[in-house]
């Protein structure tokens, strides 16, 4: 390789690098301003309305719960204020009566998560108690002193952090946008893996995409908690109202992709038995799949614009049509099974895009009435 050549490729992956922090920049820069903004603002009101003359606590208590209570839900996001103005309190009088030290910090921290717990306290709640703990406890009480108005101090933060959230709220809409395409994108890769598992008789990778069936469910809880907290920035930040209606559609898209990741697991456990027991699937069934895989897609472009969800109802249709001509071949166990699941996500899929359980259903009669007798992948 040349010396230009290699300059090239440096070159090339300069740009991409640069490329991809333009992107984070992009997505990320509002809570970067509204972290700024509540910073600032929290210290102005703990000093007109406690007298604090550094009131640096609340500016900390400000970033932090900026940061924490984007996309939750009101429950969490009081939850983790609450946890850092109890893990400076807690941590506050026990520097009191033991000062500051190695051993003293295990005991502050461990001493403020307890109480948390105590408190029946969330995993935010206890966990942020710990981290505030941590940082009074560090903190150096000669230059700042060992005072319990630190707890006061981080309600003004969290509560600025709150307002702030508030009135200058993130999109909900695109993060809800960001999190339904990266579990849409996972569940098509998933069934294109069972596919081609089962179009080459392919056993690894059959168990392969069964593994990965498994771990979708936690971007779908994932969906499910960025939904929450969308709509709880909707419905109380005046700014963002106008998308509840957007909203819906994502939360009636998830009602069902809850269902299609389940039966999308269960076609990726037939898959390996039919690759066990018998082999390459029939050339219809694969096809059949990447139809499931194509409706996925086309779901996502339908949330994007729910004007258009032909698509997605297309494919969803030619799966099921596909995958029930092929019993009128074979009626063997293992196709049945795979022939049932592609079914039934092709039913989730459809009613992901708008249609009721009826239309959906006679949707699917329909299609497969006039199913083909023969497909190729």
């Amino acid at each position: 390789m040349t010396f230009s050549a290699v300059v090239r490729g440096f070159e090339a992956a300069g740009l991409r690098a640069f490329g991809g922090a333009l992107e984070r920049l992009r997505y990320g820069w509002w809570p970067v301003v509204q972290s700024a903004v509540a910073a600032s603002l929290a210290w102005y009101l703990a000093e007109v309305l406690l007298g604090h003359e550094r009131p640096f606590v609340a500016a900390i208590a400000a970033v932090i719960s900026v940061g924490a209570v984007a996309g939750q839900t009101l429950r969490r996001a009081a939850e983790w204020i609450l946890g850092v103005a109890l893990g400076l309190a807690v941590a506050d009088l026990i520097m009191l009566a033991i000062g500051t030290g190695v051993l003293q910090t295990g005991f502050i921290v461990g001493l403020a998560m307890a109480v948390a717990l105590m408190i029946r306290g969330g995993v935010m709640l206890v966990t942020e108690a710990g981290v505030s703990a941590l940082l009074v406890a560090n903190l150096d009480p000669t230059t700042y002193g060992v005072s319990p108005d630190r707890f006061v101090e981080a309600l003004v933060g969290g509560g600025t952090a709150l307002a702030v959230s508030a009135l200058f709220p993130s999109d909900p809409r695109a993060r809800v946008e960001r999190t339904a395409d990266r579990t849409l994108v996972t569940l098509a890769a998933v069934q294109r893996e069972i596919s081609a598992a089962l179009d080459g008789g392919d056993l690894d990778r059959a168990e392969r995409a069964l593994r990965e069936a498994r771990g979708i469910d936690a971007r779908v809880a994932e969906l499910r908690e960025t939904l929450d907290g969308g709509y709880e920035i909707a419905r109380y930040s005046p700014p963002r109202r106008r998308v509840l209606g957007q909203l819906s559609y994502y939360a009636t898209a998830a009602e069902q992709l809850d269902l299609a990741v389940r039966n999308t697991r269960v076609l990726a456990r037939a898959a390996v038995s039919m690759v066990q027991e018998r082999g390459a699937a029939p050339p219809a069934v694969c096809s059949a799949i990447e139809d499931l895989a194509r409706a996925v897609e086309a779901l996502d472009a339908y949330l994007d614009r729910p004007e258009h969800p032909l698509d997605t109802r297309a494919f969803a249709l030619q799966a099921a049509s596909k995958a029930t001509a092929v019993l009128r071949e074979r009626t063997d166990l293992e196709t049945s099974v795979l022939v049932g699941q592609i079914r039934s996500t092709a039913l989730d899929l459809l009613q992901a895009s708008g249609m009721s359980s009826p239309e959906a259903l006679r949707a699917m009669r329909e299609a497969c009435s006039v199913a083909p007798s023969s497909e190729r992948c």
